[in-house]
């Protein structure tokens, strides 16, 4: 796995001042850690408060064939 060693971005003053917010509120030293701190926060909350939708797995059942080649005719052919 990799990981991102730098990202750069334009934010806004509003964004500015939000974050110097946040990081007065929760202590956070510098915007690095502020901006890793609100990310990993904000993906945790995405990820355990949604709902999945999977309507878009109906039908994928029926596009597998429905008489699949056996690779093995017998169980003694496993061995």
């Amino acid at each position: 796995m990799t990981c991102m060693k730098q990202l750069n971005i334009n934010v806004t003053e509003d964004f500015e001042r939000d974050l110097k917010s946040y990081m007065k509120s929760r202590r956070i030293p510098n915007k690095s850690a502020a901006l890793r701190s609100a990310l990993h926060e904000a993906a945790t909350r995405g990820v355990v408060k949604s709902e999945f939708d999977f309507r878009q797995w109906l039908g994928a059942g029926l596009k597998a064939p429905l008489a699949r080649k056996r690779r093995h005719l017998t169980e003694d052919d496993l061995w």
